[in-house]
């Protein structure tokens, strides 16, 4: 009876070990486009949301406008708009911002991700 279940238990384990392995590598990490579906625009501005973008960032706290990346805006088909940036906090931390507005150029919701480190000596 003994080795009945040892059997077992050396079958199942590669097999469990693997479907954890990819779980956690597969699927904990990914994290969802916020603008899947939406188009990159160029040259459409709005000067409402850029003041509302320029006002956005002076009110960030002061670690967090080290140094701001360029804006991309974009569009989706119902004619509402998002932007993106991308801040560094603390002169090492990446994080995206997503603003998004409705058609009236009024911003409807934020977005950020934390995306990662790099080295700054």
């Amino acid at each position: 009876m003994k080795t009945q279940f040892n059997n077992s238990i050396k079958n199942f384990a590669p097999v469990f070990l693997m479907v954890a392995a990819m779980f956690v590598l597969g699927l904990g990490c990914k994290t969802p486009d916020p603008l899947a579906g939406w188009q990159k625009t160029y040259g459409e501005e709005p000067s409402q949301i850029v003041k509302d973008y320029q006002d956005y960032i002076q009110k960030l706290p002061p670690e967090e406008r080290n140094y701001v990346g360029p804006v991309f805006y974009y569009k989706d088909s119902t004619g509402q708009q998002a932007l993106t940036f991308e801040v560094d906090k603390y002169g090492k931390d990446v994080w995206s911002h997503y603003l998004f507005y409705d058609k009236n150029n009024k911003r409807i919701k934020v977005v950020k991700y934390y995306r990662g480190q790099y080295w700054n000596p």
